[in-house]
């Protein structure tokens, strides 16, 4: 294994990089050797977190628990052009992913309540990543006609 420092072909600086099996890694972008593949792999850092925001809606969905957690109902209210069945559909996948936790309040009738989970939360920087990143590619098209 050979480290190198230095700038990257498209002039960009690059961490510290990792040669194995002849082939150059970029240690910022693939640390370990779970990105080093050659398709999608479910253990994938990368294709983990994709998965988590993946799914219309699901960013959203995503974005209005980060504020605490949610009745079904408040979900509705803060997202009305949602339907109650996607919004079923992305819940229910959240909650698989672990990303959701599903808390029965106490009282009669029944209510329910959504809420990030510890790793739920930790999607919150790539929200907020993925948002400047959109606004800058936004910013750097051209103009429509």
């Amino acid at each position: 294994m050979v480290g190198t420092h230095g700038t990257s072909k498209a002039g960009l600086s690059v961490g510290h990089q990792a040669e194995t099996d002849g082939r150059v890694w970029d240690g910022e972008l693939v640390p370990d050797t779970r990105g080093r593949t050659s398709r999608p792999e479910p253990d994938c850092p990368v294709e983990v977190a994709l998965a988590a925001v993946s799914g219309r809606w699901a960013t959203l969905v995503l974005r209005e628990l980060m504020h605490g957690p949610c009745s079904f109902g408040e979900l509705r209210a803060r997202l009305p052009t949602l339907t109650a069945k996607v919004l079923t559909e992305r819940l229910g996948e959240l909650l698989d992913q672990g990303l959701v936790a599903k808390d029965r309040l106490p009282g009669f009738p029944v209510r329910t309540s959504y809420r990030l989970t510890e790793a739920g939360l930790e999607l919150r920087p790539l929200l907020v990543a993925l948002y400047d990143t959109g606004s800058r590619v936004l910013a750097a098209l051209p103009p429509h006609d």
